[in-house]
């Protein structure tokens, strides 16, 4: 069949017959518009057997018949939009000789690309749409939808068609986003980010520790996020990774040549019964939100004796270490105010060991030991009953499963985790819900123009900002490669940290790769990664935070420059 495409998911036939129908399905088509009325001519297949060809081949069908000679009006134009939006793509829309189709094509784009873009698109498929200017302009102009030039840094929310398209502007989003614009500034970029607020999320261990302010761990998104991009201020709704297109939550849609996704890890509170309508109160606190973190410290200071529990859900989770930093400083704050030996310090984990990887280990269990924690591994928190302060957990004991009741004063709870929603509803997934990559070049298994960064990628990575200050330089690089229609040049090796605050003034860095190899960043001699150190702590408490808002976001890459593509990793 004779199509012409406009884009990569829209193309336009002249009159067909239902023995065309088999044919478009090869092709690729997944919905075929008419917007020819019946009776036109003699010979035309009539478009109810069109449509009934067309469920038979398992296709999505729409009618939007336009009289010849007449400009499509209001409700055409709208019909046609919310097809394009909603029906599975490619799509190919007829008429007699497919002017109609394009033309109706082109209104219903208008405010959602750049009206010289859509007359690029029709000439390029050998129609003439010039006349239609005015009204396109008109279309363009009277759209809900407001523009806001590139450049700007500021929020917008029109329909446009970017290079580079990033969902998610937090750490990994804008990490990339500086990669990228420190190789190339000319790059059309488009970062998806609904929210107004931006966080540094490491820091949150040391606000419940009273280390830091919650304050300092926040700024606004618009003055983190690049000047060079262009900020799509809403939320994804729905990836066509098969048609090259997000679909944003109020309907309309952004095309790419290059997607990054990078929208984290999704928070499940309300996966054990009785957590969220407790915390804050009851004793009931967590160091994973921005607003929970200071009632931690709080807790922590008020606490004289009693029993204070600490929990870990099952992996994956954002920063492992965490759960167990929140035990390390409440304990050493315990032990200087002399407190400690009235406490009952309890941490049930559901992991089977209490870190992954075994070298960093034995330090670690030096400080169970010296805090006298009672450390339950295979044990995960099923319930919470905050006004009673009850926890309820599920216990492996030998071959048995084992439930418990356990009272509480102080109850830090960190949730169970999972990919996002959208994710593991998209293509894009993998068995686990995360994005399917290959985990040394970050790229996508199946959709070559995808990419993914941070803990949104289905890797046995570290799920850390560090992990995502390593892997930004090397999804840049390998984007800018596909790009120039060329293989991934730049490797990821797995490398992840976890600063393992054992106590105030002290850390146990953990820094690894893939197969839980040790992967230091500097000389033994200079910090042992294996033994708590001072130098480490003021890394954590000075130097990570500047490097995170001065480095890290604004794409300057201190100690993570990508590694070459070795041939076997690329495939």
């Amino acid at each position: 069949m004779p199509t012409r495409s406009l884009t990569e998911s829209y193309a336009i036939s002249p009159q067909i017959a239902v023995k065309d129908v088999a044919d478009l399905r090869a092709e690729g088509f997944r919905t075929i518009l008419c917007f020819r009325p019946d009776g036109e001519a003699p010979d035309q297949s009539d478009m109810t057997a069109i449509e009934q060809a067309t469920t038979e081949a398992g296709m999505a069908f729409a009618a939007i018949p336009v009289r010849t000679g007449t400009v499509p009006d209001a409700d055409q134009i709208a019909r046609t939009r919310q097809a394009l939006d909603t029906l599975p793509g490619p799509v190919v829309g007829y008429c007699r000789s497919g002017t109609r189709a394009a033309h109706i094509w082109a209104l219903a784009e208008a405010g959602k690309r750049p009206v010289a873009q859509i007359v690029a698109a029709a000439e390029k498929a050998g129609v003439d749409v010039r006349a239609l200017r005015p009204r396109l302009e008109e279309l363009a102009a009277s759209s809900p939808s407001v523009s806001v030039p590139a450049g700007s840094g500021m929020p917008r929310r029109d329909v446009a068609h970017f290079q580079v398209l990033i969902i998610g502007g937090g750490a990994g989003g804008l990490s990339v986003a500086g990669s990228l614009l420190r190789r190339n500034r000319t790059l059309s970029i488009g970062v998806v980010e609904p929210s107004n607020e931006h966080f540094y999320q490491p820091g949150w261990t040391l606000v419940g520790g009273g280390v830091f302010r919650a304050a300092q761990t926040r700024r606004k998104e618009a003055d983190v996020m690049p000047k060079d991009v262009v900020w799509v201020k809403q939320a994804a709704k729905l990836f066509r990774p098969d048609v090259h297109e997000v679909v944003l939550g109020d309907g309309s849609v952004v095309s790419y040549d290059a997607l990054i996704v990078a929208t984290g890890i999704t928070l499940n509170w309300d996966a054990i019964p009785g957590l969220a309508e407790t915390l804050g109160k009851n004793g009931v606190t967590s160091n994973y939100r921005f607003d929970l973190a200071p009632y931690t410290w709080q807790l922590v200071q008020q606490l004289k004796g009693g029993t204070a529990i600490f929990t870990q859900p099952p992996m994956p989770i954002k920063c492992a270490g965490a759960p167990q930093k929140a035990v390390y400083l409440s304990c050493d704050a315990w032990k200087r105010r002399g407190v400690l030996d009235g406490i009952s310090v309890e941490f049930d984990t559901a992991t089977p060991g209490l870190f992954g990887v075994k070298d960093f280990v034995p330090p670690l269990m030096e400080y169970i030991r010296r805090y006298h924690v009672d450390l339950q591994t295979g044990s995960k928190l099923l319930e919470v009953d905050g006004p009673n302060r009850k926890a309820i957990f599920e216990r492996k004991v030998g071959d048995t499963v084992e439930r418990v009741e356990r009272s509480f004063d102080m109850l830090h709870v960190v949730p169970p985790q999972s990919a996002p929603q959208i994710i593991r509803e998209s293509a894009l997934a993998g068995a686990d819900g995360f994005v399917e990559v290959n985990p040394a070049t970050l790229q996508h298994v199946r959709f070559p123009d995808v990419f993914a960064i941070g803990d949104v990628i289905g890797t046995s990575s570290a799920k850390t900002a560090a992990a995502a200050r390593v892997q930004a330089p090397v999804v840049a690089t390998n984007v800018l490669a596909f790009l120039k229609h060329q293989a991934p040049v730049s490797e990821y090796e797995g490398y992840g940290a976890c600063p393992l605050t054992v106590e105030n003034g002290r850390i146990v860095l953990a820094e690894f790769q893939y197969g839980g190899k040790l992967a230091p960043t500097m000389p033994k001699w200079l910090l042992n990664g294996q033994k708590p150190t001072r130098l480490a702590w003021w890394l954590k408490k000075y130097v990570m935070p500047l490097m995170y808002w001065d480095g890290m976001l604004k794409g300057r890459e201190l100690m993570v420059a990508p590694k070459p593509l070795t041939a076997k990793k690329g495939g």
